[in-house]
């Protein structure tokens, strides 16, 4: 029989009642209130309108926040006892006693202590600031008590609690259990639930007494380890704006706090140094006890991101930059040097952030997220600890923690237990490293978690316990000998794909601000070296941090409620301005101002020839030999075809506009139902699809059938709507069969074009499909006003490609995934994110789609689906409705991938050339690589103020490759340097020539002194 003893519905009764029996109500705090809109401070109290509030009073408005004040003094009854307040506001608060933030009331903590030996007379004042929420009903004002809290009560109940949490968790025939059971009888033989405070205090030490030996019981040698991380993951932003976050960090940080100055051996890991700015400069007095506490070890500041950003969307860059300005964050402030890289709630991790995390001084990864998904994943994660080796070959030390990040993570027997059960590693480890307080709006741990920890450190049947810094794990393990497990490429995610879709406006302003910082920086070195224009730091680093905080992996997935969105395009379009602002006056600062001439300016590494508008007035360009560019009038505006070498600039003079009757320069041509020049020929249907794809190269047809067709789906998912994109999708089609309307809007010299617009649903579409002479790619340039609510939006590529695999971009390379699911975990990647392009490839020849703001892709078979739009409508209802401007494009190659144009195509897609009013002289060139498929990302002046330039590098195709640099800059020192820009070793150069050997997807980072450019 297995009927559950009586004894245990003692002990679940009396543990559901435990409050009643230590808590003693002394009396009501009254409170006076005032409610406001705007952000306010304790030393800002004195004078505002508080006015009389009553429990069942509703109070605030949406958004806004309420500000309370009450004072108590202590009774004689409480005289040496632990005083708390019970405070009930109906939200979230935060508190301060005696004008100090001294923690908070929320979901994981309850009360609030006033002191643990109260002195009959003493005053207390405490005042909260409350919000008062975003929901359609305001809060609604509690009751909140002065209260004696019955310590010896509480640590009764602690005791009880852990014994019948374990005897419930053990093997139910075991002597253990017996002797629990037998202790659990003679403990309610003993208690005297009649008796109260006083009485009551002693009648639970006599029942600690009996429990006392039992939690004495410690473990046998083979008892596993478990190092014990306490932390608090704070969304930046998600269910709440950054406002809220704003004084969510104060009542998480001021709770540890309060709980450090009780239990000495407690310490507290906080992720994210935005946080940690955030209190730098809203509540200066948290802020000097913050530090002091991280001075004393109590506070481990490490996750060496400046915010726990997203990493499948953000460029290489980004993710560069996340890391530098985080650890010297920590380092500039709190001395630290982070070793670790904890992402607990991301979605999915690049395959090549080891080589990031490496390049940035990170030894270790840490998440949960891989575990936390729904029960329907045919192939789960195979790993707890192992080696994660990125495309490149680089590894890190990772450990994944069992998933609880939306829960009270309560440190009790059965949660300790359940760690060390549920890993999926059964051999070859023996510790697991695990997180536990409460997380995702802040919290962090309360008393009951720290109560147990001291009872758990090694009682018999419960994992050991060590309680620290996190890195403490991975240099146990690394001691110990790291498993001979190893996982190889990207951790992807299988959930939340929807994320490299949603909210596509954001998307879009992160791939532009990212696009003008390279702009930014690369032109702002030039300027200083060449026209001593002060290079921006100053500009550039708030601008980046602007950056940084919106790659959150609640706001540029998509995944927050609707004000965190309106506030991040805010921010970002204003982001921009200032970004490409600051591009454009470095540019200009090249030039002389001379009105007759113009520079064309070529960020990328290699010479470009690409089409440019013309401002307003100005008909037609002239090279330096005075002759006159074709130009193509369309819509108004005159464009010409120009030339800019690599990394640099030429000039040209205004001239006339080309004679009417000037030979054409290409076979570019455009009918209603086709468009050709000399490589490529479409024929087009009456909905503007394409029916043909002629290669004029070979005569290969390349459409396996109708492409560039829209495709929409009823998406509606089990929960998690912003999130997810439900695995069959394809099941609910929505039928688009409406005409659409095709017109010839350009017809040559430079472009053609074909207009076409049509109706989709509720949305309507218009679509200029353009081809440029001499060019081998075909660009949408495409408007879409989108009306759907719970729609997707693809658009369908089916090409004569046999391959069992297609290849995506990612940061600094590209990754391999399958196009069809013949296994478990290749069915899992039915959707799958991409950055500028995406191919299907055989040994000869390949098909690429490229894209400028469109991170969402699925590959079926030979079928190539572009995920344009979504609707979601949880938890923001109004998800991308208006307008959308976006391009996507295709081009094709014969030959092997390694020599295809396809990494070029896509950054020039990506990357117009600039046209700047003045002349700058001769044609200058900064940089020119002879390796094709090596990419200059990055060039920019040294972090340290130096003068020093540092370009970063990487080889984009999967291959080894002896690389030369040509400069146009006179060098004086060449150095090799990791990502944060420190210096490895010296590299020989002859005059401007570096020779480097780049490994598969390798990323350099060189360091150069310059003659004349840099400062000591």
């Amino acid at each position: 029989m297995n009927e559950k003893k009586e004894i245990l519905f003692h002990a679940e009764k009396l543990l559901n009642k435990r409050d009643q029996f230590m808590i003693t109500k002394l009396s009501s705090i009254d409170f006076s209130g005032f409610t406001t809109m705007e952000q306010r401070f304790i030393h800002e109290m004195e004078g505002q309108p508080f006015g009389s509030i009553a429990p069942g009073q509703r109070w605030g408005e949406k958004w806004g926040y309420g500000w309370f004040r009450g004072a108590v003094v202590v009774p004689e009854a409480a005289e040496g006892k632990r005083l708390v307040a019970m405070l009930d506001f109906g939200s979230e608060a935060t508190v301060y006693i005696n004008g100090i933030v001294s923690g908070a009331k929320d979901l994981n903590h309850h009360y609030l202590t006033l002191t643990r030996s109260a002195k009959a007379g003493e005053p207390f004042e405490i005042v909260a600031e409350a919000y008062a929420g975003h929901s359609d009903s305001r809060p609604t004002f509690g009751e909140s008590q002065l209260c004696v809290f019955e310590e010896e009560v509480y640590q009764f109940f602690i005791d009880l609690e852990c014994l019948y949490d374990l005897r419930n968790h053990l093997e139910a025939k075991s002597l253990r259990v017996a002797e629990i059971d037998r202790c659990l009888t003679q403990v309610f033989a003993t208690i005297d639930l009649t008796l109260r405070q006083e009485s009551l205090c002693e009648n639970a030490k006599q029942c600690r007494k009996i429990m006392e030996p039992l939690l004495s019981c410690v473990n046998g040698s083979t008892a596993p380890t478990l190092y014990l991380m306490g932390q608090s993951h704070l969304d930046v932003a998600w269910l709440w704006p950054i406002a809220e976050t704003k004084r969510k960090i104060a009542r998480t940080l001021s709770n540890q706090l309060a709980l450090m100055d009780e239990y000495p051996e407690y310490t507290y890991t906080q992720s994210q140094p935005y946080l940690f700015q955030l209190v730098k400069t809203l509540y200066p007095e948290l802020y000097v006890r913050i530090k002091q506490a991280v001075k004393e070890g109590r506070i481990v500041p490490e996750g060496s991101m400046w915010v726990e950003p997203d990493t499948n969307l953000p460029g290489g860059e980004s993710l560069i930059r996340q890391a530098l300005h985080g650890k010297r964050f920590f380092k500039d402030e709190f001395g630290v040097d982070n070793e670790m890289l904890w992402l607990p709630d991301v979605f999915g991790y690049t395959g090549n952030l080891p080589q990031i995390m490496k390049g940035c001084g990170i030894r270790y990864f840490a998440s949960t997220k891989l575990f936390g998904t729904y029960d329907n994943v045919a192939d789960p994660f195979p790993h707890n600890t192992f080696l994660w080796e990125g495309i490149d070959g680089s590894q890190v030390l990772t450990h994944l923690m069992n998933y609880g990040d939306y829960y009270p993570i309560r440190i009790n027997p059965s949660f300790l237990i359940d760690q060390w059960n549920d890993r999926v590693q059964l051999e070859g480890i023996s510790t697991r490293l695990t997180q536990f307080g409460h997380g995702d709006g802040g919290g962090g741990s309360n008393r009951d978690d720290l109560e147990f920890m001291r009872r758990l450190g090694n009682l018999e049947g419960v994992p050991k316990t060590k309680h620290g810094s996190p890195i403490e794990f991975f240099e146990d393990q690394i001691e110990k000998g790291i498993p001979d497990a190893k996982y190889v490429g990207e951790l992807y995610y299988p959930a939340h794909r929807g994320t490299y879709t949603t909210q596509a406006i954001i998307k879009k302003l992160n791939r532009k601000a990212e696009i003008g910082f390279r702009e930014a920086e690369l032109w702002g070195a030039a300027a200083e070296l060449l026209n001593n224009r002060d290079y921006p730091y100053e500009d550039l680093d708030r601008l980046w941090k602007t950056l940084l905080l919106h790659q959150f992996h609640d706001i540029l997935p998509g995944s927050s409620i609707h004000r965190v969105h309106e506030e991040a395009q805010i921010e970002l379009k204003a982001l921009n301005e200032n970004v490409y602002g600051l591009a454009s006056d470095t540019r200009d600062a090249l030039t002389d101002g001379d009105a007759s001439r113009f520079t064309v300016f070529n960020s990328l590494s290699w010479p470009r020839k690409e089409l440019v508008a013309l401002p307003a007035g100005v008909h037609g360009l002239a090279d330096g030999n005075g002759a006159v560019l074709p130009v193509q009038l369309h819509e108004g505006v005159t464009y010409a075809e120009v030339e800019a070498p690599s990394m640099g600039w030429s000039t040209y003079k205004a001239g006339a506009e080309a004679a009417a009757d000037a030979p054409a320069t290409s076979a570019v041509l455009a009918t209603a139902s086709r468009l050709e020049n000399e490589w490529i020929a479409l024929e087009m249907n009456e909905r503007g699809e394409i029916t043909t794809i002629i290669d004029k190269e070979t005569g290969a047809e390349w459409a396996a059938d109708t492409c560039n067709v829209m495709r929409m789906y009823r998406d509606q998912n089990s929960d998690f709507d912003a999130w997810e994109i439900d695995r069959r999708y394809r099941l609910a089609p929505v039928e688009l069969t409406s005409s659409a309307k095709v017109s010839v809007t350009a017809n040559g010299p430079l472009f053609a074009n074909i207009r076409v617009e049509r109706e989709l649903n509720q949305s309507t579409l218009i679509q200029d499909i353009r081809l440029c002479a001499g060019s081998r790619r075909v660009e949408f340039h495409t408007t879409v006003h989108w009306r759907e609510k719970n729609k997707l939006l693809k658009v369908d590529f089916p090409v004569r490609v046999h391959t069992n695999e297609s290849l995506q971009e990612i940061q600094f390379g590209y990754v391999k995934r399958p196009n069809h699911d013949s296994r478990p975990h290749d069915a899992d990647r039915y959707e799958v994110v991409q950055h500028k392009w995406s191919a299907l490839a055989e040994t000869n020849r390949g098909f690429a789609l490229l894209n400028d703001c469109k991170y969402g892709i699925s590959v079926n078979d030979n079928t190539m689906s572009l995920t344009l739009l979504r609707a979601p409508t949880y938890p923001d209802e109004t998800s991308d409705q208006g307008v959308h401007q976006f391009t996507y494009g295709f081009t094709f190659w014969n030959g092997a991938f390694l020599d295809s144009p396809v990494v070029r195509e896509a950054y020039e897609l990506n990357y117009p050339v600039s046209l700047a009013s003045g002349g700058s002289g001769e044609a200058q060139s900064l940089l020119s690589i002879d390796q094709a498929h090596v990419i200059a990302e990055t060039v920019k002046l040294a972090e340290d103020g130096s003068g020093d330039w540092i370009v970063r590098l990487y080889e984009s195709k999967g291959a080894s490759v002896m690389c030369g640099l040509h400069f146009g800059l006179s060098i004086a020192a060449v150095y090799e340097t990791n990502m944060l820009e420190e210096k490895l070793a010296d590299l020989p150069h002859e005059g401007e020539n570096i020779r480097l050997q780049f490994r598969p997807f390798e990323v350099k980072t060189i360091r150069l002194r310059l003659n004349g450019g840099s400062r000591g």
